[in-house]
């Protein structure tokens, strides 16, 4: 399981939003790159970028700070945030970002992840209140869980869904180790999960997790890190130890 430190950014700041609330954000960090840079000397195989302007809007708002973040670093950087056209998904590609997640526009539009997914690598973004699928920047609910949705997305040629548990989100709590397996065999593509990692020993839990075989592609953690509870270089260390049953 990969470990991909997040840059969640929120007026070219680096942010967390506690439980996706923007008027309970918490700055982290003036410079994106310093903080990619970071990472990667860490030994992060991934960097999650979001643009919760974007999220928020619709309208690409961070594009810049992500290009420096991609041009500063050499792993692969996913970018999600209101990606919710293939114009939009374009654009990320035509500044390096190795993969897109897309979320709304997954849910009210699903023949874009498709025609993204003949272009580049894309993600499904699946921002989860409970079983609810969350739209808009996790603004608004779809009126769907995410066992409905997922179905009509996972012939659309994405390679992983990327599960956010909103209510876990920046509390520190400990992920949603059920609902992960549960969604884990529930589809046959890669699942990254997002919310609530507090430390090492959450980690330890999701690269746990096996259903059918299989295991979790990767966790996205962002609240423990900056708070210094999961140092990355000892995340990394942990899951490359981690045994295998």
């Amino acid at each position: 399981m990969d470990l991909l430190p997040a840059i969640d950014l929120l007026g070219g700041k680096v942010v967390q939003l506690v439980q996706g609330d923007f008027d309970r954000s918490v700055v982290h960090g003036d410079d994106p790159v310093e903080v990619a840079l970071a990472f990667e000397a860490a030994g992060a195989p991934w960097i999650h970028c979001v643009d919760l302007d974007a999220a928020r809007s619709g309208e690409a708002t961070n594009t810049a700070h992500i290009a420096a973040v991609v041009d500063a670093v050499s792993v692969p950087v996913q970018v999600g945030g209101g990606v919710r056209s293939v114009e939009a998904a374009r654009a990320m590609a035509d500044i390096g970002v190795t993969r897109v997640v897309i979320g709304t526009a997954a849910f009210l539009h699903p023949e874009i992840v498709e025609a993204v997914s003949s272009q580049q690598r894309a993600a499904i973004g699946l921002d989860i209140r409970g079983r609810e699928v969350a739209i808009r920047g996790w603004t608004a609910g779809s009126g769907s869980d995410w066992d409905e949705v997922l179905p009509r997305l996972v012939d659309a040629g994405a390679e992983a869904v990327v599960v956010t548990q909103i209510e876990r989100e920046g509390l520190m709590g400990g992920p949603d180790i059920v609902g992960l397996s549960e969604m884990l065999g529930a589809t046959s593509l890669e699942v990254i999960a997002s919310g609530g990692v507090s430390d090492l020993d959450d980690l330890r839990a999701l690269d746990a997790i096996e259903v059918d075989g299989r295991r979790l592609g990767g966790a996205i953690v962002g609240t423990a890190i900056y708070e210094g509870a999961v140092p990355v270089a000892e995340a990394v260390e942990v899951l490359r130890c981690a045994p295998r049953g």
